[in-house]
């Protein structure tokens, strides 16, 4: 299938061996299944197509391989097809049913973020950045309508060289370049943004400045995993960590510095649109084992430390808070920071005094640098209230709610513990041990009705499906895709199979499951997220190559409509990226009714363990096509 470009010409960076990952991977992606691997032939040898026919009416209409040898190939040499009717009595191919044809938006909407939307956040208090924090469309405002690509969008660089460079005409600002100048954010060099891994208080490098921290605490031995950045920019700090094994969550505000977020999973880096403001950082209680913070602008001495508060907890027992910026270091800096030294010495002292109410310890002060540890446990803590009766230890066992909950000034308390040596809540394994280990809140029963066997037995699971999707999706062993998302990751047991390759998982939790897992998942040493799916995701348009949907649109049909989430899934999915979804198949059905109408190439195929499994899987890929340049009307 030829990629589908309305109102701009075929980008001249297509090259011979591009068109040829065209051919492949993008328009007729699913080919794959059907022409590339033969070996799918014998494992379902009677397979005939929904549409009736062979593997050339799976919109593959590829009449030549673009093969270095200039041979000849047809799409309809292979028999492969598949066939639901004798098992199912389902009908997958209605052709009484109209399919909805999703026109693009205008292109004003190509970075539409709909809960994160400027114009309606305005409307807001701007106390505490609520105007900043998640303000979602209304029904009658939500789009039916497909995100459009800038009129020359490319795909992006592989990891890691997308780590350094990314396409100018993937994220056209320069705000940054010429905003950030001094700091060495981001600099425009021709057709491309390059990424130095400046920073405000690393002019060195991130590099540097990680090597920095560690020699202060240890971040080479595989305690430290999980790290959060509060205020991240472009995310260079999280990016220069990931070569030592630590996965960051950074998050930025949708603010004055346009794309700060885009520019962050445009590199292949974990992040999402975020703000310390009101309510709960959307993670749950002892999720990181270090915690970030240079020059964010968070008042950590206001509000009676509340900040503080919420970074506590989603520290884990033991973690680190590093710290650099105002007031670290004032006496140096205090000129070039045009505030009184009085001052400077008095917002650090508070927040000294801070720390020292909620029972973390200074570990040491360097430089530029503050690093605070979180206790093992509050055998101590609970002692000290006695001398500190603010912030009180909360009452009540709502730790992990966390999706639009309002903060509260009071310390998360640990699991109790026998001794003072104990780490609350159960010691982790070192990285990478850790990702298959079972972990504590499985292991000490407190998430009810997992068991270690069932942890394990989930394990093998997905090692089996996802070596199954390996042999259907080519790409993925190759480096095709970077940015993963797993709708409803459950144990984390996908991210964890996916270990070997060269991509990062953002694990979804929906915020209304009946069964919490996001806790495991961090114990783990894997990042992710709450969320509701009815509304839309934290993040830019075109920001994941792979996702992944396990059972979510039966957890979600009678909840609201599966259109609006199917809407969303193109809206963060880059072209030519793949989506995977696993329901039942009067479920798959329906979406592959509605995806019909996306410009997504899709199928329905068989599970792995044979054609009389109830559970389907539909596989598809986004089509590539861009916006037209120069129409779009003001928002």
């Amino acid at each position: 299938m030829a990629r589908e470009y309305i109102g701009s010409p075929k980008p001249h960076h297509i090259d011979p061996k591009r068109k040829r990952l065209t051919y492949i991977v993008g328009g007729s992606g699913l080919c794959i299944l059907f022409y590339v691997l033969g070996a799918w032939q014998a494992t379902y040898p009677g397979f005939t197509s929904p549409s009736g026919g062979g593997a050339s009416k799976v919109g593959c209409n590829v009449e030549k391989s673009a093969s270095t040898d200039g041979q000849q190939s047809s799409a309809s040499s292979s028999s492969v097809s598949l066939n639901f009717d004798s098992h199912h009595q389902v009908a997958i191919n209605d052709s009484g049913a109209s399919v909805e044809n999703f026109p693009p938006c205008d292109m004003a909407y190509s970075e539409y973020t709909p809960c994160q939307y400027p114009p309606r956040g305005r409307k807001f208090d701007r106390n505490m950045l609520k105007y900043r924090e998640r303000h979602c469309p209304t029904k009658e405002e939500l789009l039916r309508c497909l995100i459009p690509a800038p009129p020359k969008y490319k795909t992006p660089f592989k990891w890691p060289q997308s780590r350094d460079y990314a396409w100018y005409d993937n994220i056209p600002h320069r705000e940054l370049s010429i905003e950030k100048a001094v700091q060495n954010w981001v600099q425009v060099e021709g057709d491309r943004f390059r990424f130095p891994g400046g920073g405000t208080m690393f002019p060195r490098g991130a590099d540097a400045y990680i090597d920095d921290i560690n020699e202060l605490i240890p971040l080479k031995n595989g305690k430290v995993r999980t790290a959060v950045d509060t205020g991240c920019g472009v995310a260079s700090w999280g990016a220069y960590l990931l070569k030592r094994d630590i996965i960051t969550m950074s998050f930025a505000p949708r603010d004055t510095h346009e794309a700060q977020v885009q520019f962050a999973l445009e590199r292949g880096v974990p992040a999402m649109i975020g703000v310390m403001g009101s309510q709960r950082l959307p993670y749950p209680s002892r999720a990181f084992d270090m915690a970030h913070c240079s020059r964010c602008l968070i008042p950590w001495n206001q509000l009676d430390g509340l900040y503080l508060i919420e970074v506590d907890r989603v520290l884990r027992p033991g973690g680190y808070w590093v710290f650099s910026g105002p007031p670290i270091n004032w006496k140096t800096y205090w000129r070039g920071w045009e505030r009184t030294q009085e001052d400077l010495k008095a917002e650090q002292d508070s927040i000294e005094d801070v720390v020292k109410k909620i029972c973390w310890k200074k570990v040491i002060e360097k430089d530029d640098l503050a690093i605070y540890q979180k206790p093992l446990n509050h055998i101590e803590c609970v002692k000290s209230r006695t001398v500190y009766n603010k912030p009180h230890i909360c009452k009540g066992d709502s730790a992990d709610s966390a999706w639009y909950r309002d903060m509260e000034a009071c310390i998360t308390p640990l699991p109790e513990v026998n001794s003072s040596d104990e780490v609350a809540g159960g010691e982790l394994e070192k990285w990478p041990e850790r990702a298959f280990a079972v972990p504590p809140r499985i292991s000490r029963s407190s998430m009810p009705g997992v068991t270690p066997e069932m942890f394990k037995e989930d394990n093998d699971l997905w090692k089996d499906r996802v070596s199954h999707y390996k042999r259907t999706i080519s790409p993925l062993p190759q480096g095709r895709y970077r940015n993963v998302m797993d709708m409803n990751a459950n144990l984390g047991g996908f991210a964890a199979a996916l270990m070997k390759y060269p991509v990062w998982v953002m694990n979804v939790v929906p915020a209304n499951s009946d069964r919490d897992t996001l806790g495991v998942i961090y114990e783990r040493g894997f990042v992710g997220t709450y969320h509701d799916w009815c509304e839309a995701f934290s993040t830019y348009p075109r920001t994941y190559d792979l996702i992944h949907a396990g059972g979510l649109f039966s957890i979600y049909q009678d909840r609201c409509d599966i259109t609006y989430i199917l809407l969303e899934i193109d809206r963060i999915l880059r072209p030519e990226g793949t989506v995977i979804i696993r329901d039942v198949v009067d479920v798959l059905v329906k979406v592959k009714k509605i995806a019909d109408g996306m410009r997504w190439d899709s199928q329905i195929l068989d599970h792995e363990s044979g054609p009389f499994n109830p559970e389907k899987i539909l596989v598809a890929v986004k089509s590539y096509w861009t916006g037209k340049p120069n129409q779009q009307k003001r928002l």
